[in-house]
């Protein structure tokens, strides 16, 4: 089990509440963001990790070097801002496996990843990812997919748009996926890779925790959730 995790942002709506440290290493109940992620990774069997580093990478550094808790750690440093594609081909490099598991530094779903290794690597695709059901899906977007789980499209944002089911920002996908794409090449994995949907993606769902800490109430609700978890 080998993992991505995108732990570069800058926190820009958390900047007023916490400013000297990358937004995955914010702090929570007393430990920075990324270790309650990390703790996850390593109950679920995960052996590997890369960190996909950027603003602010030497906090990160300096707190986990090269292991935790058994979990090998590499890391893949952007020196300047590739987005969220950019930085996943960047972190590619120092992954072994052909199929990967990507996740973003600032939320916590806590999903089976046995379970999405299992069916992810079953249907065939190059890419599949996890979605959740939430009350406010515009706050993020909405997935829509047919009756087989195939993605059809993906909504944008809009605050009217009321329940439905989002990405919850977890990936599982083959490398080759991305193999057009030069290392340190600036891009959107979300704008150029997932929206156009030039191939069939599935999307799994799942009531799992889930909790995005990129704005004050929820950052403040995580202080009290995940020590409960």
């Amino acid at each position: 089990m080998e993992a991505i995790i995108l732990a570069g942002g800058f926190g820009t709506r958390l900047r007023h509440v916490v400013s000297d440290v990358p937004k995955p290493m914010a702090p929570v109940a007393g430990r920075p963001f990324l270790c309650w992620l990390l703790d996850r990774m390593v109950d679920q069997g995960y052996t590997h990790v890369v960190l996909a580093t950027g603003y602010m990478h030497e906090k990160v550094e300096q707190y986990f070097h090269a292991e935790y808790h058994g979990l090998t750690i590499d890391y893949a440093r952007e020196l300047s801002p590739l987005g969220t594609g950019g930085a996943i081909v960047n972190a590619m490099q120092y992954c072994r496996q052909q199929r990967v598991t990507v996740l973003n530094g600032d939320t916590l779903f806590n999903i089976d990843h046995r379970w999405l290794a299992n069916v992810a690597d079953t249907c065939g695709a190059r890419l599949s990812l996890v979605t959740r059901h939430v009350n406010d899906a515009g706050r993020y977007g909405a997935v829509i997919v047919d009756n087989t789980g195939r993605i059809t499209a993906f909504r944008e944002k809009d605050p009217s748009m009321g329940q439905g089911y989002i990405n919850g920002g977890i990936y599982r996908l083959h490398r080759s996926l991305l193999d057009t794409y030069s290392v340190g090449t600036p891009f959107s994995f979300e704008q150029e890779v997932l929206q156009p949907l030039g191939e069939t993606f599935f999307a799994f769902p799942s009531d799992a925790y889930f909790i995005d800490i990129g704005v004050p109430d929820d950052y403040a609700r995580a202080q009290t959730e995940l020590p409960a978890l």
